[in-house]
Order: C-alpha cells, then structure tokens, then sequence
C-alpha cells in the first residue's frame, strides 16, 4: 500500500521496538488483561518469556499489545486467509430461454440441460419470451414455469417466483445441494459405480412454490 507520497505503508501490526506509545494496554501471553503500562515494562516482559511486543488495536487510547509468537500468528492468520479461499464457492447464474410454442421435444432438452446446470450447482434463471398476441396470455408463461418448477423439485427450489418484464417473463431456480458439496458428491458416486456399490443417496423432492 502507498501513502500520498508514493512511500510503502506496511499492512502488518508494529512490533517491539517499533511501537512508539509511551504507554500500552498489555495483554499476556496467555491472554490475562495485565492493564496499563509504560513501553519498557511491556517489552521486558514480552522479553522474559522469550515472544514478541504485538501492537493488535493501534487505534485505541492506549493501544492494546500482546505478547505472543509474531511468527505463529502471522503462520494462523495465513492459514485462516487461505481455508476462507478454499471454502468460497463460485455462484453461477446459467440462463435458460423458453418460447411459449416450445416443442415437446426442444422442452426435454432444455429441461435436461438446467438439470445438468443445477446439478452441477449452478442457478438458472428460466426466461419466457412473449412474442406478438402471446403477451396478451401471461397465464400460459406462468403455466409453462409452473410446470417446469414441479418436474424439476427433485433438483431445486424456486428462489424468484415468475416476474414478467416487457415480453418476457422469468424465474430463477437455486440448486439444493451447494456447488462444493455437489462436486463431492458426483465424485462419491463414481467412487461408488468402481467398486460395485449398489445403495444410492436418495435426495428429498422439494416442492417448487410458484406465485402469480
């Protein structure tokens, strides 16, 4: 990080010699409030038992210090920055578009498609497209969604009921198993299928709700 004057300001807390308060609020090793001390009790003591002086509330009136191992603390705070990294999942929206005359066939296919994408943990938000007269009908694109939602229960949830705007109408599908677990468990079932095991997870069909 750079100051105004193109100077690098460092992130990390001040230690030891580097903290220039007169006085500090010290906290112990083990975490007992010692109280309100001058600079050179705080650093004799960190001395004593061979840790570091920690400046961990700069802004507080006196800053508050520990004694701790700075070099353990900064291993913990890297390893905690890189298992929130690990644990974040990547939320994909996938879009799926209808037409209101959709063909029996072009329905199935479609329909297997947001399967794949919810199954795989995805959202899809489900679009259907008015043209002409048909924007006078709404109930057939609620229909069309309505039915959708119920075949597709076993799945996913309705996270946004159907919404028309202009010549579309649309409604978003959230998977019901999260994206890390999802991947998971397709990895669990093809360990399964390589060793013969014949018992599946059986998922528990929720009921899509669909507003008008």
């Amino acid at each position: 990080m750079l100051n105004k004057e193109g100077a690098v300001i460092s992130t990390e807390p001040r230690i030891n010699d580097r903290i220039r308060t007169p006085e500090v609020r010290l906290i112990g090793f083990t975490g007992e409030q010692i109280g309100v001390v001058d600079i050179d009790t705080a650093l004799r003591i960190a001395e004593e038992v061979g840790l570091d002086l920690v400046e961990i509330a700069p802004d507080a009136k006196p800053p508050v210090c520990k004694v701790m191992d700075f070099g353990k603390y900064k291993y913990e705070i890297a390893q905690k920055a890189r298992e929130a990294r690990q644990n974040q999942t990547h939320i994909v929206v996938k879009e799926m578009r209808l037409g209101l005359k959709i063909e029996p066939h072009d329905y199935e296919t479609k329909k297997s498609h947001i399967e794949r994408f919810l199954k795989g943990g995805d959202k899809v938000k489900v679009t259907v497209q008015f043209r002409g007269r048909e924007q006078a009908r709404p109930e057939m694109g609620y229909r069309l969604l309505q039915k959708l939602a119920e075949e597709l229960a076993e799945f996913a949830f309705v996270e946004f009921a159907p919404k028309k705007e202009g010549r579309n109408m649309t409604m978003v599908f959230a998977p019901l198993v999260k994206k890390s677990h999802s991947i998971a468990g397709q990895r669990a079932k093809k360990s399964a299928e390589a060793t013969g095991a014949s018992e599946k997870a059986s998922a528990v069909p929720v009921e899509a709700a669909v507003q008008e």
